[in-house]
């Protein structure tokens, strides 16, 4: 089961503020800990929303907003991908991270086999399994 970690802004996170350089030892350790046990397939932080900008569709029209957003209770800071077999094992790895504030989600992705009702050929999804594989470099392969 792969699951996104999706870590919220915090008033310091949009603000631009960096963590220092104790809190970034504990990430990095924490991330080894993911990395050693198979769990960490990514991880990244993002910049404050001042640099982001919104795509809009409303059919055939798009509109970009750019940013900052003002509602930043919804916006994310960052996320890992990580490979557990449970949701609970997510939630377990999660309560020992290193955060000290803000707010995490945690949300399982798509599989192939859960759009098999959709595409009861399985071509869609062959070739799906075919574009990753077509680029060995590519983050989109795993």
């Amino acid at each position: 089961m792969r699951v996104m970690v999706l870590a919220k802004v915090t008033q310091s996170s949009e603000s631009g503020t960096l963590p220092d350089e104790k809190a970034l030892a504990e990430m990095d350790k924490f991330k080894e800990e993911l990395v050693k046990a198979g769990v960490l397939l990514a991880a990244e932080g993002l910049k404050g929303s001042a640099y982001g900008k919104r795509v809009k569709f409303q059919g055939a029209k798009r509109t970009v907003i750019d940013g900052p957003f003002t509602e930043t209770k919804e916006l994310v800071a960052g996320f890992s991908l990580l490979q557990v077999k449970s949701m609970d094992e997510a939630v377990e790895w999660l309560k020992r991270s290193p955060f000290q504030e803000g707010e995490v989600e945690i949300r399982p992705l798509f599989e192939a086999e859960d759009f098999a009702p959709s595409d009861p050929s399985g071509q869609l999804r062959q070739r799906e399994e075919e574009l990753r594989k077509s680029d060995p470099s590519s983050p989109y392969r795993r």
